[in-house]
Order: C-alpha cells, then sequence, then structure tokens
C-alpha cells in the first residue's frame, strides 16, 4: 500500500470535498472506518482530512496538491521519526504565541513554528489547522509552500533560529 497511498489519498480527498459540497458539515461519520482505518495508518486523522475539505470548498484553499505535499511531509515523519507510533501529546492550543506576534518583523512566525512542529508529530488538537487561513496568509505574504516550511522546520529541530533566519532570507525575496 505504502508505493500508491496517494491514491487513496486523493480519493478520500474527492470524496470528503464531495460530501461536505452535499452538506455534510460535521465532523460525525465525516468517514468511515475504512478511511479513517488507512489515515491512521499514514499518522494523520478525522481533522487533517475535514478541515482541509471544509477549507477548500469555502475558501477554494488549500488545494488537492498543498493537502497531499504536507500529509506526505506527516506521513514521512511518522513513519521514520516515529516508527509509525502515534505522540501521545496534544498541543495546548491556548499556548500558542498570539496571532498578531512577531519576529525579526515577520508576523505569525512565532506562533506558525510550533503548530508546523505538532503537526509533524501528529499533535494538533481539533481546534487548530496547520495551513488555516492566518497560516496561508503567512506562507504567502512570505513566498513560502506550507509542505516547504514542514520541511525546514523538521530539518532545524528545536532550533527556531534556523527557521527565523531562513523565513527573514525567503521573505526578502518576495
Amino acid at each position: 500500500m505504502h508505493h500508491n497511498y496517494q491514491d487513496t489519498l486523493v480519493r478520500i480527498w474527492n470524496d470528503a470535498v464531495e460530501r461536505y459540497k452535499q452538506g455534510h458539515t460535521k465532523t460525525e461519520g465525516f468517514l468511515d472506518e475504512e478511511e479513517l482505518g488507512f489515515i491512521e495508518s499514514i499518522g494523520m486523522n478525522l481533522m487533517d482530512v475535514f478541515d482541509f475539505a471544509e477549507d477548500w470548498v469555502c475558501e477554494g484553499s488549500p488545494d488537492l496538491a498543498t493537502f497531499l505535499l504536507i500529509h506526505d511531509a506527516r506521513r514521512d515523519y511518522f513513519l521514520r521519526e516515529q516508527d509509525s507510533q502515534r505522540s501521545e501529546n496534544q498541543l495546548d492550543s491556548s499556548t500558542l504565541p498570539a496571532k498578531t506576534d512577531e519576529v525579526q518583523g515577520i508576523r505569525w512566525l512565532p506562533r506558525i513554528i510550533p503548530k508546523a512542529r505538532a503537526k509533524l508529530r501528529g499533535e494538533l488538537p481539533p481546534d487548530t489547522m496547520f495551513c488555516c487561513g492566518g497560516d496561508r496568509n503567512f506562507f504567502q505574504i512570505n513566498n513560502v509552500h506550507p509542505s516547504e516550511f514542514l520541511r525546514v522546520v523538521r530539518e532545524a529541530g528545536e532550533n527556531d533560529s534556523i527557521i527565523i533566519d531562513w523565513v527573514v532570507e525567503r521573505s526578502s525575496k518576495t
């Protein structure tokens, strides 16, 4: 299943988008048991699908390619770093820096770093989405793709300065 997992993920995305368009706008029963089992086997959860389908239908972003790239980064982290074992931890959203916080003049950067780490580790709570509207605004302003940001965060480990320096440099090239 690993060599073509993306085919199943595309089918799940398409079905989720269609369900949402047809008025299934609650998480209860949004995915069937087979779909849930599959996404859990690659480190995802219900909200990873629901939030992206909802935002696509309501806002036209993020698109399927972005959904796939972000969740490929999560899948790779889950398989390689976590040895297919889910984290027992969950980010407390109330501990995230404020939406208005800045570092080196870049708004949202202090907030998105811990969100990205939590996304990679599968530790986002249901009320917090990586690549939400605020995140997408940050990515657009700073000329960064969300999956690219996840790779930089993964490579930097816990060293925020590497991430900050990278974003500052990238942002200066917009």
